[in-house]
């Protein structure tokens, strides 16, 4: 049946045309019940007896979705005009509904009503376009009802009462989403219900002592999106990303684009509810109430207002301090103001699910009933969240799972919904998950659908492999891996001969991941979802299934595998006389750890011709090292740790700096002009749809901590270059071994975040990679770890007339998207990786308190923050008492870098070595931490 829309619209050289749209209406869309006697049962999913069926409207998808995701929710009827409202008003719902409707496991049947002929619905004169889906919802749940006759009971679930009471008008049974979930008699599920804040919660916050007294209005109202906009375009306010200090929950940072500066938000008032990560509009505070720098303190968990008190805006809200600068004579000046702020607005929010535990509390009257609880998340930079529970007692000393729904102006704290409880607080794979949820990683096995693509086990290469023009037969050459020690999922070996002529053949063999992994397959669609394989202290998260990264991709000794790779004929000076790209054969003869490549090297009595060629290889690094820092390369360094974990129990036995060797360096080498030739070689042949990784060169603002901090201590950093602050970095050297790391250490953290973007999204001047100084870069050396390189091998493939390029790559938003998941990926895999440091930190300390020496890096009011080179652990370290909130009797030597006593006696400098003692300790119930304690 063809239904036709028609419409008229104006056209640009003002004609009236007629637009007709056809809409096709089916009688063969089925109902997915099971029992049905009149449907095609192939796709069912859906049982009538005893289940009820729902139907559920669209703001019971959007708000309801935790619920929803729980197994007791199941019989549950999707219909398409639900899924399209979903869709266009939260991405990250639509796809948490669109996985529960393909979960083979659940009973979600998406039933596409608008294209059923007996429950399409005609728009109405001077209807809206929400009462018209209301409408449509409606005729689909009566539908149901006479379609399954007697066999079942068909509920629509709606909190909207006019809605609900037009369904029961027209003869529909309809309830609310609470009366439902409280007719199954589950305590677990009514937790898991978003409810609105009611006058009775705020006045909870007064019976229990929860503060402010009732009803007063605790934070300014925010300013409506029309006014943030215009605000915006006339100047008067500011956008960007609110970044909370992990050290100060009550202090943070909104980076500006117009006015090239960060905006310091001081106090949870000047915050106005706004979270770590949501993108705000802040207005800037009169000069007279902008912060000091030097004024600005670290802040514990004992510390618990923040000057919440206050509506924003007052000049009580962030008092100033006294501190003082000493000017070169010796007299007091003001200290520098930081452009300081009070947020305005919320553009967009940052709200997910976090992980803690309740505050600990006495249980309520009747052991039964609703308890009113606070939840402390273990991210301290989130605020207390308050919920309501039935089950208190099942959840204190647990990790649990917290939901943000609400935060009134009158709340002190935002309202949010129990989840689902993770585990006992304390335990190792509990505190493990939990990082893991923390940072959206999906360490979930891989599905049925995704393991059906893998080729059978066990796995050779085939004979048709062999004859295939497009892959050449590079087993005789001698290759060898270098990797960590117990590496497994080895993507990566080189090769290095001597040519008659006296130059060298060099190669790097990349695993051909592509050769297995296909687009448009659920095992693609995983892979760019998971986007990177994720490294723990103790355990690996795969971005593809282990029979591929262990295994059929795994460049393992004396087994055939294939590759990818990139041969030069470079002379003995490491210039490259040609480059050459091709599908091959390779049979490893060696798979070395770093540590015995790097023995290898270093024993002169060893002459043997893979030794012969490691050292051949590590000359020729060295050459290309020398050049590229020469161009402008930095060298950076940052705090790796390495722990030593018992591999039973899985608990750390020792911690310490991992150590980088030449045999490292060398490897790194030949994978970066790897990656330079790929990425020379895509662009050239498809110059809008390459994926490159690029380098943001940082800012004067950025670098400013750093330039002050080592100009305190006699050193001149030049950073009007890559080039400049590369040489001044050689340079900077000081008594203390440790000092030029220490220095590059707080170089790195100073940086702008490496990215990748679509070629076509930027112009080539911004393509540049400032850390590496390369004009062009891009990932393709470890497919098997992350989807970038697999998108690389796919464009370079087709470059080479191998294959045809993806249709994905015709389509420059798509790519634009992949390429947004892939950064968010990579840095919440690198967050993870930290996290899993300090966990495991906190587990190797326990019990095991220790003096050991630190090095200052950066100095607060109250204190100053240090680094532990030992062990790679930063920390802050109090000089006054935690309640203190200015310095006391401490000043601020800005120009110094120093924290001093007013009476002059002791004085502690940036880059200072002091004497810390560390120990794991409990300041409140549940939340462990790392006490660094100066000696």
């Amino acid at each position: 049946m063809l239904h036709n829309k028609s419409f008229v619209r104006k056209t640009k050289s003002g004609k009236i045309t007629k637009n007709v749209r056809e809409h096709y209406l089916r009688d063969d869309i089925y109902c997915g019940v099971l029992a049905c006697g009149v449907c095609d049962l192939a796709a069912a999913r859906l049982s009538v007896s005893p289940d009820t069926i729902l139907v559920l409207d669209t703001n019971v998808v959007l708000n309801q979705i935790d619920l929803l995701e729980n197994p007791a929710m199941d019989n549950i009827v999707v219909l398409s005009v639900v899924l399209q409202e979903v869709k266009n008003k939260n991405m990250a719902v639509y796809n948490r509904i669109r996985a529960l409707c393909s979960n083979a496991t659940r009973k979600f049947f998406v039933f596409s009503n608008e294209h059923h002929k007996d429950t399409f619905v005609h728009d109405m004169a001077g209807e809206s376009k929400n009462d018209r889906n209301d409408r449509a919802i409606r005729v689909a749940a009566q539908w149901y009802q006479k379609h399954l006759g007697g066999l079942g009971q068909v509920v629509l679930i709606t909190n909207d009462r006019e809605n609900r009471m037009k369904a029961v008008e027209e003869g529909i049974s309809a309830e609310t989403i609470e009366t439902y979930v409280k007719s199954l008699g589950r305590q677990d599920l009514v937790d898991l219900l978003v409810r609105p804040l009611s006058a009775e919660d705020v006045e909870m916050e007064e019976v229990e002592d929860l503060r402010p007294s009732k009803r007063k209005i605790i934070y300014a109202e925010h300013k409506p999106l029309s006014e943030i906009t215009s605000g915006l375009h006339r100047g008067i306010y500011h956008q960007g990303k609110l970044r909370v200090n992990r050290y100060n929950p009550f202090e943070a940072y909104v980076g500006s684009e117009s006015i090239g500066d960060e905006i310091i938000i001081y106090g949870r008032a000047n915050m106005n509810r706004a979270f770590d990560g949501d993108v705000v509009a802040v207005e800037l505070l009169p000069q007279d109430q902008w912060q000091e720098e030097n004024s600005l303190s670290l802040a514990d968990e004992e510390d618990e207002d923040g000057g919440i008190h206050l509506v924003p805006g007052s000049a009580d809200d962030a008092p100033r301090t006294s501190n003082m600068i000493l000017g070169p004579a010796g007299d007091a000046i003001p200290a520098p103001f930081r452009p300081s702020g009070k947020v305005v607005g919320i553009i967009k929010r940052n709200w997910h699910s976090y992980c803690g535990s309740l505050e600990p509390m006495p249980m309520p009257a009747g052991n039964g009933g609703v308890a009113h609880a606070l939840f402390v998340s273990k991210d301290k930079r989130i605020p207390k969240i308050r919920i309501q529970t039935r089950q208190l007692g099942n959840l204190l000393n647990k990790r649990i799972i917290v939901t943000v729904d609400s935060w009134d102006r009158l709340s002190r704290y935002p309202s949010g919904h129990y989840v689902r409880t993770i585990g006992d607080i304390g335990d190792r794979d509990t505190e493990t998950e939990v990082v893991l949820i923390e940072n959206d990683i999906d360490a979930r096995p891989f599905s049925s659908q995704v393991l059906a693509c893998l080729p059978p086990l066990p796995w050779s290469v085939s004979s048709e492999d062999l004859v295939n023009p497009t892959r050449q037969d590079l087993r005789h050459l001698r290759i060898f891996s270098v990797d960590p020690p117990g590496c497994k999922d080895i993507d990566d070996a080189l090769h290095c001969t001597t040519l008659p002529n006296g130059n060298f053949d060099v190669g790097v063999h990349i695993a051909d991941v592509t050769n297995f992994v296909h687009p448009n397959t659920p095992l693609d669609d995983e892979a760019s979802e998971r986007g990177t394989s994720v490294y723990l202290v103790e355990r690996r998260i795969d971005m593809l299934p282990k029979p591929l990264t262990e295994d059929i991709c795994s460049l393992r000794a004396d087994v055939d595998r294939l590759a990818f790779s990139v041969i030069w004929e470079m002379t003995p000076e490491a210039e490259i006389i040609s480059t050459r790209y091709t599908k091959s054969v390779i049979r490893s003869c060696a798979a070395l750890s770093y540590i015995e490549a790097q023995a290898r090297m270093d024993d002169s009595r060893l002459v043997d011709p893979m030794t012969t060629d490691l050292r051949n290889m590590n000359s020729l690094a060295k050459l290309m090292r020398r050049r590229r820092i020469e161009r402008g390369a930095i060298t950076l360094a940052s705090a790796e740790v390495k722990f030593q974990i018992d591999t039973e129990t899985h608990d750390p036995l020792d911690i310490g700096m991992y150590q980088i060797r030449e045999a490292n360096q060398m490897v790194e080498e030949f994978m970066l002009a790897a990656n330079v030739s790929v990425a020379r070689k895509i662009l050239e042949h498809y110059p809008l749809c390459s994926l490159l990784r690029r380098h943001p060169t940082p800012t004067r603002e950025m670098l400013e901590p750093l330039l002050r901090t080592a100009a305190s201590v006699g050193i001149n950093l030049d950073v009007t270059s890559s080039k400049a602050l590369a040489d001044s970095l050689d340079n900077a050297i000081g008594e203390d071994p440790y000092f030029n790391k220490l220095i590059r250490i707080l170089t790195t953290r100073c940086m702008t975040q490496a990215v990748y973007f679509c070629s076509g999204d930027l112009t080539p001047p911004e393509y540049h990679h400032y850390g590496l100084a390369a004009p062009l870069y891009t990932h393709f050396t470890s497919p098997i770890r992350r989807y970038a390189d697999v998108i690389v091998h796919r464009l370079l493939a087709a470059s080479l007339g191998i294959c045809k390029l993806p249709m994905v790559f015709q389509d420059r938003p798509q790519l634009t998207s992949i390429a947004d998941n892939l950064n968010y990926r990579h840095r919440n895999a690198q967050m993870a990786s930290r996290a899993s440091v300090e966990l495991h930190t906190l587990i190797f300390f326990k019990n095991r308190p220790t003096d050991t020496e630190a090095r200052i890096v950066k100095i607060r009011s109250n204190g100053f923050i240090v680094f532990v080179p030992k062990y790679g652990i930063e920390g802050p370290v109090y000089l006054t008492e935690r309640s203190e909130k200015g310095g006391g009797e401490w000043f601020v030597d800005e120009q110094q870098q120093k924290i001093k006593k007013m009476d002059g006696t002791i004085s502690y400098g940036v880059l200072q070595r002091v004497n810390i003692h560390l120990e794991v300790v409990e300041p409140q119930p549940n939340r462990p931490k790392l006490q660094l304690t100066l000696i």
